[in-house]
């Protein structure tokens, strides 16, 4: 965790993730520890500057996994923006992380020569 807190660059945060999965995998850390540490990394992430995207075990991680099955096809229909809450509210990711992810994704994408097309959502409890 002293690491996680050292780090000064995101780059350096995807090397500390990676040995926590690589820690995870051999089974030296119990998945409860291990998603305990990735969500810490996040949070450290989100401090530093820069659009890249820190893959970790992590609530995050697990609905960025969601949020890009969705936009897969490039659109992101109403029903999936409703599904997309649903998976929020039970993995504790509000707005501010979800906004951060979509941005995330949608830069990453778009430097790809992608692009996506979100369906307005008319009345409901999403802010996409």
């Amino acid at each position: 965790m002293r690491q996680v807190h050292k780090a000064t660059t995101k780059y350096a945060l995807q090397e500390i993730a990676s040995t926590i999965q690589s820690d995870l995998d051999r089974r030296n850390l119990s998945y409860e520890e291990a998603l305990n540490l990735g969500n810490i990394l996040q949070n450290k992430a989100d401090l530093l500057p820069g659009d890249e995207i820190v893959y970790a075990v992590s609530d995050r991680d697990s609905y960025r996994r969601t949020l890009e099955l969705y936009l897969r096809d490039g659109i992101l229909t109403q029903a999936e923006q409703l599904l997309l809450w649903e998976e929020r509210r039970r993995l504790g990711i509000g707005d501010e992380i979800h906004n951060l992810l979509m941005e995330q994704l949608l830069a990453a994408w778009t430097r790809q020569g992608k692009s996506v097309q979100i369906h307005a959502f008319k009345g409901g409890k999403t802010n996409v």
